[in-house]
C-alpha cells in the first residue's frame, strides 16, 4: 500500500512467521559441489533444508565440526569449504536426514 485517503484506514501488515522446522526424517537435502562466483575455490553446498535460521546454523555447526573446516549456513543453505560431499551426506544420513547427492 503506498497511499490511501480514507482516514480509518488501517493497514495489516503481513505477519513473517518463521517457518517450523521439519524433522530430519521429513528434509530432502541436496548435497553439491558448488564453485561458482567463488574464485574458482571448491565448496560444499547443503540446499533444501526447511524451517528456523537457528536449526539451519546448529545443523551448520555439526557439520563444520565433523569436517573440521569453516563455512556459513544463511538463506536455508550450508556452505562448507572444499570437497566434503561424501563425509557431509554420511553425517546427514547418521544424523536421520534424508539426504543425497545432487549435480555432477
Amino acid at each position: 500500500m503506498v497511499y490511501s485517503t480514507d482516514a480509518d484506514f488501517n493497514y495489516a501488515y503481513e505477519q513473517e512467521s518463521e517457518q517450523e522446522t521439519l524433522p530430519p526424517q521429513q528434509q530432502n537435502l541436496k548435497v553439491m559441489l558448488d564453485k561458482k562466483a567463488r574464485g574458482g575455490k571448491q565448496v560444499t553446498l547443503v540446499a533444501g533444508f526447511i524451517g528456523t535460521d537457528e536449526d539451519l546454523k546448529e545443523l551448520g555447526k555439526l557439520l563444520k565440526n565433523k569436517c573440521g573446516v569453516g563455512g556459513t549456513a544463511k538463506d536455508g543453505e550450508i556452505l562448507i569449504q572444499g570437497d566434503f560431499r561424501d563425509k557431509v551426506l554420511q553425517v546427514l544420513q547418521a544424523s536421520g536426514y534424508k539426504a543425497k547427492k545432487a549435480g555432477g
